[in-house]
């Protein structure tokens, strides 16, 4: 969150805090960065002259903090302290760091789907605990949204209406953002929780999208968009599309409740995040060159001794089987001849006799039927190593050297001679 200096109207204690930064300013007051004699900060907003004049308006106040201080969870500024009966009334909330949910998407763009529907979920449990405090917020909107490192909170629970729970505060006005109010609240009837709900809804398309699901324009334009015209959710990721639609329905009673929401988007937060986590899992290198061919070898090898129940496959002398020719791709022969260990000589593992022979050609290549290697040929389960590419290179590149160092030193003695 930006600070500013403390400018020379701004007061420096109020209460028993001593204020420290302006933190901002809007249409009731102004917000301070705070701190009480133990060090503990807060966010002191004091009430504007004009405004604490205004009767209705303390009492009005006066009912929104006794509310706020009902309110119980995780996901709101808990309120700290307030002065009603001040020549300026005051109060205090316990201070969040983190920016806004508006500057973050400002400074960073879009957010995707899995944060958006993390960012909501805590959200909507947060808006449950409101609901059951009795508080509607009103003006539940992204700069009303901190992203702390504890996760999101909720600041600014309609405190700043200077009338009742209507919407109106002159003919035409509707007091609080118009790409986030409700249509009840521009009609000026009676706010209920699914007016937070409407708000909610813009709040998670904002998030996706970097814009007001009812788009830009002079308050007058949004209003009447608000009521009459369907939201724009071109760009909200597909997951989170139906939830915000059924949010920013016209009809207060045909949206979904805050306990519905958490638990949806809970749901959709936990697979989009499973489907991150799969996308960017990165894929197992595969060797290559000699690499290549030693992990093939190996893998022969493991299938050989998985066929034999475990055990190393042998030879008729002994020796491991080759991890080439008939000796693995037979299953369930070990040697030289074909035959496993522990089997009677001349017999198959079906028993039959007239089988038992095994062919010549299925003699592991490299090898004779004695289990010798013929003079002259690698064992088959020694490979031939294969010339490194790097070296073959280097002699190229000498013997180019030398070539082209041989022809300059014929033309410039030819050149000396003429």
């Amino acid at each position: 969150m930006a600070m500013m200096r403390l400018r020379r109207e701004d007061p420096r204690v109020v209460g028993s805090f001593r204020l420290h930064r302006r933190l901002g300013a809007g249409g009731m007051g102004v917000v301070y960065l705070g701190a009480d004699k133990r060090g503990q900060r807060v966010a002191l907003k004091v009430i504007r002259p004009e405004l604490a004049e205004d009767q209705e308006f303390r009492s009005r106040f006066a009912r929104e903090v006794s509310a706020a201080r009902r309110i119980r969870g995780g996901c709101t500024a808990r309120l700290v302290a307030a002065d009603l009966e001040a020549e300026r009334p005051w109060f205090a909330t316990q201070y969040v760091p983190g920016p806004s949910l508006h500057d973050k998407v400002a400074e960073d763009g879009i957010l995707p789907a899995a944060e958006v529907a993390a960012i909501g979920a805590a959200l909507a449990e947060g808006l449950v605990a409101v609901h059951e405090a009795g508080v509607v917020h009103r003006d539940l909107k992204p700069s009303n949204i901190l992203l702390s490192p504890k996760g999101p909170r909720i600041i600014d629970f309609g405190i700043a209406w200077a009338t009742g729970a209507s919407t109106l505060t002159h003919v035409g006005t509707a007091v609080g953002s118009p790409g986030f109010l409700a249509p009840e609240q521009v009609r000026g009837a009676a706010v209920t929780p699914a007016t937070d709900v409407f708000a909610f809804g813009a709040t998670l398309a904002y998030a996706a999208t970097a814009d007001s699901p009812f788009g830009q324009g002079s308050s007058e334009v949004m209003l009447y968009r608000v009521v009459h015209e369907e939201p724009d959710l071109i760009g909200v990721p597909d997951a989170l599309a139906p939830l915000v639609y059924a949010c920013l329905a016209k009809d207060p009673e045909e949206r979904p409740s805050t306990v519905q929401l958490s638990d949806r988007l809970a749901e959709i937060a936990t697979r989009e995040a499973r489907g991150l986590a799969t996308i960017r899992q990165p894929r197992p290198e595969r060797p290559t060159g000699r690499r290549a061919e030693e992990y093939a070898q190996q893998r022969t090898e493991r299938g050989a001794v998985a066929s034999n129940g475990g055990r190393p496959a042998t030879g008729s002398s002994g020796g491991a089987a080759s991890a080439t020719g008939g000796g693995a791709g037979a299953g369930a022969a070990g040697g030289g001849t074909g035959e496993r260990v522990g089997r009677p000589a001349g017999r198959t593992p079906s028993g039959r006799g007239a089988a038992a022979r095994t062919p010549a050609a299925r003699t592991p290549a490299g090898r004779t039927p004695t289990g010798r290697t013929p003079a002259g040929r690698t064992p088959a389960n020694r490979r031939p190593v294969a010339p490194d590419p790097r070296r073959r290179l280097l002699r190229q590149r000498v013997f180019v050297f030398v070539i082209v160092t041989l022809l300059a030193a014929i033309c410039i003695a030819v050149l000396q001679a003429v």
